[in-house]
C-alpha cells in the first residue's frame, strides 16, 4: 500500500504542475487586457504601459509564470499605494479591481462554500445511499417503485429550480423557515445552522436522487454475484449479507462519484450560493467574471481543479480499502 500511495502522489504533483500550466495560459492568453481593463475609464497608451509594467505582461510568457510560481511559494510585493502590499505563502496575486489580495478574498469565502458541500455532501449520502439499499433489498415492491419514481422526478429538476421552490414554499408561502442571511458560526451558531438548512437541502436533493438509482444499480448488480450466492447459503441474515457484502463491493463506483461531485463542490456551487445570497467562492466567481478580474479566477479555477486532483487520489486509496478484488502492487 506504501508504495502504490508515494507513486501517487508523484503522479499528483505532476498533474497539478500540468494543471497550473494549463490554468496559467486559459487566462493569461484571452483577448482582455489586464493592463487595460485595471485603469478604468480614463486611459492613455503610457498610463497602459505602466501597467503592464507594474503587472509584468511585457515579459515573455515563460518569465510570467516562473514569476507566479516563485510568487506562490515565496510571496511577493505589490505597489498599490505608499506602501507595497505583501503577499505572502500561499500568494495567489492582487485583484487591482477589489484593491485586495486573493488570499483574503478566498480566505473568506471558501469557508462558506465548504460548509455549504460538507452538508450537503452527508445530507445525499445518508439518503440516496439508504434509499437505494433498501429499494434494492426490496426490489419490486411499492416501496422500490416509489423511490424510483420520486428520484426520477427530483433528477431532472436543476438545481435553481430546486432552490427557487425551496425558497417559495418553505419561506414565502408556509413561512417555516425565515430568508436565510448568512451568519458565520463563531457569532451565532444557531442562526449560522438555520441559514444553511435550505442551501444544503436544495442542493442535496438533486445528488440523493442521482445516488439513489446508483445505489439500487450497483447492489442489484452485487447482490447477483456468486459470493452473494454463497453467502446465503452458509445461512446468513439477509441484512448481513446485505451489510458486510453486498454493500462494500458495491461501494467503489459510489465512492468514485461521491469524492468527484464533493470536489466539484468545493470549487463554487455557484448557482446555490446565488439564489441563497451566500457569500462563497461561487458569488466571489460570478463577480470576478463581471469585472474581468483575472487574478481572481486564476486562483478560483485553480482551486477547484486542485480540489479535483486531490479528490482522486483519495477515492484511488479508498478503493483498495473498501473493495478487497482491488489489488494494490
Amino acid at each position: 500500500m506504501i508504495p502504490y500511495i508515494i507513486r501517487r502522489l508523484f503522479v499528483l504533483v505532476g498533474m497539478l504542475f500540468a494543471l497550473s500550466v494549463v490554468t496559467f495560459l486559459l487566462f493569461y492568453l484571452v483577448p482582455a487586457d489586464p493592463a487595460r481593463t485595471m485603469c478604468g475609464v480614463h486611459c492613455t497608451p503610457d498610463i497602459i504601459a505602466s501597467n503592464r509594467a507594474m503587472l509584468e505582461l511585457d515579459q515573455p510568457l515563460v518569465v510570467q509564470y516562473l514569476h507566479w510560481i516563485r510568487a506562490f511559494f515565496l510571496g511577493r510585493d505589490f505597489a498599490t499605494g505608499f506602501a507595497p502590499t505583501h503577499c505572502s505563502f500561499p500568494c495567489l496575486g492582487y485583484s487591482w479591481k477589489n484593491a485586495r489580495l486573493v488570499t483574503e478574498m478566498i480566505g473568506r469565502a471558501l469557508p462558506v462554500t465548504v460548509y455549504l458541500a460538507i452538508g450537503a455532501f452527508l445530507s445525499w449520502m445518508l439518503i440516496g445511499v439508504t434509499s437505494g439499499v433498501l429499494a434494492a433489498r426490496f426490489k419490486g415492491s411499492i416501496f422500490d417503485r416509489g423511490v424510483m419514481i420520486i428520484s426520477l422526478i427530483f433528477f431532472s429538476l436543476p438545481t435553481y429550480l430546486i432552490g427557487l421552490f425551496v425558497l417559495l414554499f418553505i419561506v414565502v408561502k408556509w413561512q417555516w423557515l425565515d430568508y436565510p442571511r448568512y451568519t458565520p458560526p463563531s457569532e451565532n451558531f444557531g442562526n449560522f445552522l438555520s441559514c444553511m438548512v435550505l442551501p444544503c437541502i436544495s442542493l442535496a436533493i438533486l445528488y440523493a436522487a442521482y445516488y439513489t438509482r446508483l445505489t439500487r444499480s450497483q447492489m442489484l448488480d452485487t447482490m447477483s454475484e456468486d459470493f452473494i450466492r454463497t453467502a446465503r447459503s452458509k445461512g446468513l441474515a439477509e441484512k448481513v449479507v446485505v451489510r458486510r457484502h453486498a454493500l462494500r463491493a458495491g461501494l467503489t463506483p459510489i465512492v468514485s462519484s461521491a469524492g468527484l461531485d464533493f470536489a466539484g463542490l468545493l470549487g463554487g456551487a455557484i448557482i446555490t450560493e446565488r439564489i441563497f445570497g451566500l457569500p462563497g467562492l461561487g458569488s466571489v466567481a460570478v463577480k470576478a467574471v463581471g469585472n474581468l478580474d483575472l487574478p481572481v479566477l486564476v486562483a478560483i479555477t485553480l482551486l477547484g481543479g486542485v480540489f479535483v486532483v486531490v479528490a482522486n487520489l483519495i477515492v484511488d486509496i479508498l478503493y483498495a480499502l473498501i473493495d478487497p478484488r482491488v489489488t494494490v502492487k
